[in-house]
Protein backbone atom coordinates (compact mmCIF):
# COMPACT_ATOMS: atom_id res chain seq x y z
CA UNK A 1 0.00 0.00 0.00
CA UNK A 2 1.06 3.47 -0.37
CA UNK A 3 0.18 5.49 2.74
CA UNK A 4 -0.28 9.51 3.64
CA UNK A 5 0.14 10.39 6.97
CA UNK A 6 0.24 13.74 8.33
CA UNK A 7 1.00 14.84 11.75
CA UNK A 8 1.98 17.51 14.32
CA UNK A 9 6.10 17.20 13.83
CA UNK A 10 6.43 18.30 17.06
CA UNK A 11 6.80 16.60 20.53
CA UNK A 12 3.37 14.78 21.89
CA UNK A 13 1.67 11.28 21.68
CA UNK A 14 -0.01 12.10 18.37
CA UNK A 15 2.97 12.85 16.70
CA UNK A 16 5.02 10.02 17.84
CA UNK A 17 2.37 6.83 17.78
CA UNK A 18 2.04 8.43 13.89
CA UNK A 19 5.33 8.43 13.16
CA UNK A 20 6.41 5.35 15.04
CA UNK A 21 3.18 3.67 12.61
CA UNK A 22 4.45 4.94 9.90
CA UNK A 23 8.38 3.55 10.36
CA UNK A 24 6.69 0.14 11.04
CA UNK A 25 3.94 -0.19 8.59
CA UNK A 26 7.75 0.98 6.02
CA UNK A 27 9.32 -2.29 7.42
CA UNK A 28 6.33 -4.11 6.46
CA UNK A 29 7.11 -3.38 2.92
CA UNK A 30 4.24 -0.41 2.43
CA UNK A 31 5.57 2.95 1.10
CA UNK A 32 4.72 5.65 3.87
CA UNK A 33 4.97 9.52 2.77
CA UNK A 34 4.35 12.14 5.65
CA UNK A 35 3.43 15.01 4.72
CA UNK A 36 3.96 17.54 7.27
CA UNK A 37 5.10 21.60 7.75
CA UNK A 38 8.13 19.93 9.15
CA UNK A 39 10.03 16.58 9.84
CA UNK A 40 8.35 14.72 12.67
CA UNK A 41 10.92 14.66 15.66
CA UNK A 42 10.62 10.92 15.61
CA UNK A 43 11.56 10.23 12.05
CA UNK A 44 14.87 11.07 12.71
CA UNK A 45 17.65 8.99 10.81
CA UNK A 46 17.11 7.46 7.06
CA UNK A 47 14.25 4.84 6.61
CA UNK A 48 13.68 2.54 3.92
CA UNK A 49 10.27 3.17 2.41
CA UNK A 50 10.03 6.58 4.10
CA UNK A 51 9.35 10.00 2.26
CA UNK A 52 8.98 13.28 3.27
CA UNK A 53 7.10 16.46 1.69
CA UNK A 54 7.40 19.83 3.34
CA UNK A 55 4.19 21.51 3.15
CA UNK A 56 4.99 25.39 1.72
CA UNK A 57 2.92 28.06 3.23
CA UNK A 58 3.01 31.41 1.44
CA UNK A 59 3.76 34.78 3.26
CA UNK A 60 1.49 37.40 1.75
CA UNK A 61 0.53 40.72 3.12
CA UNK A 62 -3.20 40.21 2.65
CA UNK A 63 -3.33 37.54 5.14
CA UNK A 64 -3.30 38.10 8.94
CA UNK A 65 -1.96 34.64 9.44
CA UNK A 66 -0.61 32.00 7.04
CA UNK A 67 -2.95 30.39 5.73
CA UNK A 68 -1.19 26.81 6.68
CA UNK A 69 -4.26 24.36 6.54
CA UNK A 70 -5.01 25.59 2.83
CA UNK A 71 -1.44 24.66 2.10
CA UNK A 72 -1.66 21.45 3.83
CA UNK A 73 -4.88 20.20 1.54
CA UNK A 74 -3.19 21.13 -1.56
CA UNK A 75 -0.31 19.69 -0.62
CA UNK A 76 -2.12 16.69 0.46
CA UNK A 77 -3.88 16.33 -2.59
CA UNK A 78 -0.72 16.89 -5.10
CA UNK A 79 1.50 13.84 -3.33
CA UNK A 80 -1.93 11.73 -3.41
CA UNK A 81 -1.97 12.27 -7.36
CA UNK A 82 2.05 12.10 -8.31
CA UNK A 83 2.94 9.18 -5.39
CA UNK A 84 -0.43 7.37 -6.16
CA UNK A 85 -1.48 7.10 -2.74
CA UNK A 86 -3.93 4.70 -1.75
CA UNK A 87 -5.37 6.74 1.32
CA UNK A 88 -4.58 9.36 3.56
CA UNK A 89 -4.35 8.80 7.21
CA UNK A 90 -4.81 11.89 9.45
CA UNK A 91 -3.60 12.16 13.54
CA UNK A 92 -5.49 14.59 15.11
CA UNK A 93 -9.10 15.99 14.11
CA UNK A 94 -8.01 19.60 13.94
CA UNK A 95 -7.22 20.45 11.67
CA UNK A 96 -6.08 17.89 9.81
CA UNK A 97 -9.45 15.52 9.10
CA UNK A 98 -10.62 18.65 8.11
CA UNK A 99 -7.44 19.34 5.32
CA UNK A 100 -7.87 15.30 4.19
CA UNK A 101 -11.41 15.66 3.28
CA UNK A 102 -10.74 19.18 1.44
CA UNK A 103 -7.98 16.74 -0.16
CA UNK A 104 -10.07 14.08 -0.83
CA UNK A 105 -13.10 16.98 -2.54
CA UNK A 106 -10.39 18.34 -4.59
CA UNK A 107 -9.72 14.77 -6.69
CA UNK A 108 -13.23 13.72 -6.72
CA UNK A 109 -13.19 10.89 -4.23
CA UNK A 110 -10.41 9.26 -5.41
CA UNK A 111 -8.71 8.42 -2.11
CA UNK A 112 -9.78 6.89 1.04
CA UNK A 113 -9.07 9.24 4.54
CA UNK A 114 -8.35 7.72 7.71
CA UNK A 115 -9.07 10.03 10.88
CA UNK A 116 -7.16 9.14 14.48
CA UNK A 117 -8.39 10.86 17.51
CA UNK A 118 -6.04 11.35 20.10
CA UNK A 119 -7.71 13.51 22.48
CA UNK A 120 -7.54 17.08 22.75
CA UNK A 121 -8.82 17.04 19.57
CA UNK A 122 -12.15 16.65 20.72
CA UNK A 123 -12.00 17.15 24.57
CA UNK A 124 -10.54 20.75 24.22
CA UNK A 125 -9.99 21.98 20.38
CA UNK A 126 -12.87 20.45 19.07
CA UNK A 127 -15.06 21.15 21.45
CA UNK A 128 -14.79 24.98 21.17
CA UNK A 129 -17.84 26.38 20.04
CA UNK A 130 -15.98 28.10 16.80
CA UNK A 131 -15.11 24.81 15.59
CA UNK A 132 -17.33 21.96 16.83
CA UNK A 133 -19.34 22.03 13.57
CA UNK A 134 -16.87 21.60 11.20
CA UNK A 135 -14.90 19.09 13.15
CA UNK A 136 -18.09 17.18 12.99
CA UNK A 137 -18.25 18.09 9.30
CA UNK A 138 -14.62 16.43 9.47
CA UNK A 139 -14.92 13.53 11.64
CA UNK A 140 -18.46 12.46 10.40
CA UNK A 141 -17.11 12.54 6.58
CA UNK A 142 -14.19 10.21 7.43
CA UNK A 143 -14.24 6.89 5.09
CA UNK A 144 -12.77 5.79 8.88
CA UNK A 145 -12.28 6.84 12.41
CA UNK A 146 -10.36 5.37 14.72
CA UNK A 147 -9.52 6.39 19.11
CA UNK A 148 -6.74 5.32 21.20
CA UNK A 149 -9.33 4.68 23.75
CA UNK A 150 -12.96 4.17 24.58
CA UNK A 151 -13.07 6.51 26.79
CA UNK A 152 -11.96 9.40 23.82
CA UNK A 153 -14.09 6.92 21.64
CA UNK A 154 -17.71 7.10 24.13
CA UNK A 155 -16.58 11.30 24.40
CA UNK A 156 -16.23 11.91 20.75
CA UNK A 157 -19.79 10.19 20.53
CA UNK A 158 -21.31 12.24 23.02
CA UNK A 159 -19.63 15.37 22.32
CA UNK A 160 -20.36 15.77 18.63
CA UNK A 161 -23.87 13.60 18.68
CA UNK A 162 -22.69 11.44 16.29
CA UNK A 163 -23.88 8.25 14.85
CA UNK A 164 -20.96 6.58 13.54
CA UNK A 165 -18.51 3.62 13.82
CA UNK A 166 -15.45 5.18 15.82
CA UNK A 167 -12.62 1.85 16.33
CA UNK A 168 -10.57 1.85 18.75
CA UNK A 169 -7.16 0.78 18.41
CA UNK A 170 -4.77 1.97 21.06
CA UNK A 171 -1.61 3.26 21.26
CA UNK A 172 1.70 1.15 21.31
CA UNK A 173 4.82 0.84 22.10
CA UNK A 174 7.31 -1.23 20.76
CA UNK A 175 8.62 -3.05 23.94
CA UNK A 176 12.05 -4.39 22.59
CA UNK A 177 13.55 -0.82 22.64
CA UNK A 178 11.95 0.61 25.58
CA UNK A 179 13.32 -1.95 28.11
CA UNK A 180 13.86 -2.20 31.61
CA UNK A 181 17.25 -0.36 32.72
CA UNK A 182 20.47 -2.25 31.67
CA UNK A 183 24.29 -1.30 33.34
CA UNK A 184 24.24 1.64 30.95
CA UNK A 185 21.00 3.23 32.32
CA UNK A 186 23.04 2.67 35.68
CA UNK A 187 26.06 4.21 34.71
CA UNK A 188 24.15 7.41 33.39
CA UNK A 189 21.64 7.40 36.70
CA UNK A 190 24.75 8.39 38.83
CA UNK A 191 24.90 11.86 36.69
CA UNK A 192 21.41 12.71 38.23
CA UNK A 193 21.43 10.87 41.37
CA UNK A 194 24.18 9.96 44.43
CA UNK A 195 23.92 6.17 45.53
CA UNK A 196 21.00 6.00 47.82
CA UNK A 197 18.88 8.39 46.26
CA UNK A 198 15.29 7.83 44.19
CA UNK A 199 14.24 9.91 41.05
CA UNK A 200 10.78 10.97 40.13
CA UNK A 201 10.63 11.41 36.57
CA UNK A 202 8.01 13.81 34.99
CA UNK A 203 7.57 13.77 30.74
CA UNK A 204 5.13 15.78 28.91
CA UNK A 205 4.67 19.14 27.46
CA UNK A 206 3.84 21.12 29.94
CA UNK A 207 0.89 22.34 28.70
CA UNK A 208 -2.10 23.72 31.76
CA UNK A 209 -3.81 20.48 31.04
CA UNK A 210 -1.16 18.34 32.80
CA UNK A 211 -1.32 20.55 36.19
CA UNK A 212 2.94 20.35 36.46
CA UNK A 213 2.94 22.40 39.98
CA UNK A 214 1.19 19.50 41.13
CA UNK A 215 4.14 17.25 40.22
CA UNK A 216 6.79 19.68 42.37
CA UNK A 217 4.38 19.99 45.42
CA UNK A 218 4.33 16.18 45.45
CA UNK A 219 7.51 16.09 44.71
CA UNK A 220 8.77 18.39 47.72
CA UNK A 221 6.21 16.63 50.06
CA UNK A 222 8.21 13.47 49.11
CA UNK A 223 11.80 14.44 49.74
CA UNK A 224 11.41 15.73 53.24
CA UNK A 225 11.09 11.87 54.08
CA UNK A 226 13.18 10.26 51.50
CA UNK A 227 16.43 11.57 49.82
CA UNK A 228 15.20 12.13 46.19
CA UNK A 229 15.63 13.89 42.89
CA UNK A 230 13.31 14.99 39.87
CA UNK A 231 13.49 15.08 36.41
CA UNK A 232 11.54 17.07 34.56
CA UNK A 233 11.62 16.10 30.41
CA UNK A 234 9.86 18.09 27.98
CA UNK A 235 8.99 21.99 27.43
CA UNK A 236 5.95 23.99 27.19
CA UNK A 237 4.10 27.21 28.20
CA UNK A 238 4.30 25.98 31.91
CA UNK A 239 7.70 25.04 32.17
CA UNK A 240 8.53 28.64 33.66
CA UNK A 241 5.97 28.38 36.45
CA UNK A 242 6.89 24.94 37.15
CA UNK A 243 10.72 26.55 37.90
CA UNK A 244 9.32 29.30 39.87
CA UNK A 245 6.95 26.72 41.67
CA UNK A 246 9.76 24.54 42.28
CA UNK A 247 12.31 27.97 43.41
CA UNK A 248 9.23 28.65 46.28
CA UNK A 249 9.23 25.14 47.59
CA UNK A 250 12.82 24.91 48.08
CA UNK A 251 13.54 22.16 46.25
CA UNK A 252 14.89 23.68 42.70
CA UNK A 253 18.31 22.26 43.77
CA UNK A 254 17.27 18.17 43.77
CA UNK A 255 15.35 19.21 40.42
CA UNK A 256 16.95 18.43 36.90
CA UNK A 257 15.10 20.38 33.86
CA UNK A 258 16.40 18.19 30.58
CA UNK A 259 13.99 20.21 28.14
CA UNK A 260 13.14 18.04 24.78
CA UNK A 261 14.75 14.54 24.72
CA UNK A 262 14.49 11.68 21.39
CA UNK A 263 16.36 8.97 22.89
CA UNK A 264 13.26 8.35 25.70
CA UNK A 265 14.41 4.97 25.69
CA UNK A 266 17.57 6.27 27.59
CA UNK A 267 16.19 8.19 30.12
CA UNK A 268 12.86 6.75 31.02
CA UNK A 269 14.16 3.39 32.74
CA UNK A 270 16.49 5.48 35.58
CA UNK A 271 13.39 6.47 36.72
CA UNK A 272 11.90 4.58 39.83
CA UNK A 273 8.48 6.08 39.49
CA UNK A 274 6.95 8.11 36.86
CA UNK A 275 4.49 10.76 38.03
CA UNK A 276 1.98 12.39 35.63
CA UNK A 277 -0.51 14.85 37.58
CA UNK A 278 -2.81 15.31 34.57
CA UNK A 279 -6.18 16.66 34.67
CA UNK A 280 -7.04 15.04 31.62
CA UNK A 281 -5.36 12.06 29.23
CA UNK A 282 -7.27 10.23 26.66
CA UNK A 283 -4.73 7.86 26.77
CA UNK A 284 -1.08 8.93 28.16
CA UNK A 285 1.20 7.51 25.86
CA UNK A 286 4.34 7.99 28.19
CA UNK A 287 3.17 5.80 30.90
CA UNK A 288 2.80 3.47 28.55
CA UNK A 289 6.04 3.75 27.44
CA UNK A 290 6.79 3.95 31.29
CA UNK A 291 5.16 0.67 31.86
CA UNK A 292 7.38 -1.10 28.91
CA UNK A 293 10.17 0.15 31.40
CA UNK A 294 9.32 -1.39 34.21
CA UNK A 295 8.82 1.88 35.77
CA UNK A 296 5.84 1.91 38.23
CA UNK A 297 3.31 4.72 37.74
CA UNK A 298 1.22 6.58 40.21
CA UNK A 299 -0.99 8.95 37.61
CA UNK A 300 -4.47 10.28 38.13
CA UNK A 301 -7.54 8.40 37.55
CA UNK A 302 -8.94 10.20 34.41
CA UNK A 303 -9.86 9.63 30.93
CA UNK A 304 -8.28 6.60 29.29
CA UNK A 305 -5.70 6.70 32.02
CA UNK A 306 -7.49 3.07 33.83
CA UNK A 307 -7.42 1.59 30.23
CA UNK A 308 -3.95 1.63 30.44
CA UNK A 309 -2.58 0.87 34.10
CA UNK A 310 -4.15 -1.51 36.26
CA UNK A 311 -4.47 0.21 39.36
CA UNK A 312 -2.66 -1.17 41.98
CA UNK A 313 -1.27 -3.92 39.98
CA UNK A 314 0.71 -1.59 37.77
CA UNK A 315 0.58 1.76 39.33
CA UNK A 316 -1.65 3.97 41.46
CA UNK A 317 -4.44 6.28 40.09
CA UNK A 318 -5.50 9.34 42.32
CA UNK A 319 -8.19 11.76 42.24
CA UNK A 320 -6.96 15.00 40.01
CA UNK A 321 -5.46 17.48 42.61
CA UNK A 322 -5.21 15.39 45.66
CA UNK A 323 -1.40 16.06 46.74
CA UNK A 324 -1.79 14.15 49.84
CA UNK A 325 -2.60 10.76 48.17
CA UNK A 326 -0.20 11.06 45.18
CA UNK A 327 2.60 11.83 47.75
CA UNK A 328 1.41 8.24 50.06
CA UNK A 329 1.46 6.71 46.45
CA UNK A 330 4.64 7.42 45.10
CA UNK A 331 6.81 7.22 48.62
CA UNK A 332 5.14 4.03 48.59
CA UNK A 333 6.95 2.57 45.70
CA UNK A 334 10.35 4.47 46.44
CA UNK A 335 10.05 2.97 50.15
CA UNK A 336 9.88 -0.38 49.11
CA UNK A 337 11.64 -2.82 46.51
CA UNK A 338 9.52 -5.18 46.06
CA UNK A 339 6.68 -3.35 45.67
CA UNK A 340 8.36 -1.34 42.86
CA UNK A 341 9.89 -4.78 41.12
CA UNK A 342 6.26 -6.33 41.55
CA UNK A 343 4.36 -3.37 39.95
CA UNK A 344 7.01 -2.95 37.09
CA UNK A 345 7.29 -6.53 36.07
CA UNK A 346 2.89 -6.25 35.75
CA UNK A 347 3.65 -3.30 34.00
CA UNK A 348 5.78 -4.33 31.36
CA UNK A 349 3.53 -7.51 31.23
CA UNK A 350 0.78 -5.51 30.33
CA UNK A 351 2.46 -3.23 27.49
CA UNK A 352 3.77 -6.73 25.90
CA UNK A 353 0.32 -8.41 26.41
CA UNK A 354 -1.88 -5.31 25.47
CA UNK A 355 -0.38 -2.80 23.31
CA UNK A 356 2.70 -4.24 21.92
CA UNK A 357 3.47 -2.41 18.96
CA UNK A 358 3.29 -6.01 16.42
CA UNK A 359 -0.25 -6.48 18.10
CA UNK A 360 -1.57 -2.82 17.16
CA UNK A 361 0.01 -2.49 14.06
CA UNK A 362 -1.98 -4.80 12.11
CA UNK A 363 -4.91 -3.68 13.25
CA UNK A 364 -4.47 -0.50 11.31
CA UNK A 365 -3.51 -2.89 8.40
CA UNK A 366 -6.80 -4.67 8.29
CA UNK A 367 -8.65 -0.99 8.61
CA UNK A 368 -6.76 -0.42 5.61
CA UNK A 369 -7.77 -2.91 3.36
CA UNK A 370 -11.13 -2.74 4.92
CA UNK A 371 -11.53 0.44 3.17
CA UNK A 372 -9.81 -0.16 -0.11
CA UNK A 373 -11.46 -3.68 -0.68
CA UNK A 374 -14.62 -1.10 -0.45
Amino acid sequence: MRIGITCYPTYGGSGVVATELGVALADRGHTVHFIAYAMPFRLGVYHDNVYFHEVPVIDYPVFQHRPATISLAAKMAEVAVRERLDLLHVHYAVPYSICARLAQEMLSGKIRTVTTLHGTDITLVGADPSLREITRFAIAGSDAVTAVSQYLRQRTLAEFNLDIPIEVIPNFVDTSKLKPAQKANQARRKHFAQPGEKIVMHISNFRSIKRCSDVVKVFARVRQELPTKLLLIGSGPELSLVKSEADRMGVMDATWILGQQEAIEDLLPLADVLLLTSELESFSLVTLEAMSCAVPTVTTNVGGLSEVVAAGQSGFLDEVGDIESMSKHVLEILENEELAAKMGQAGRARAQQLFEQSLIVPKYLKLYERLLSG
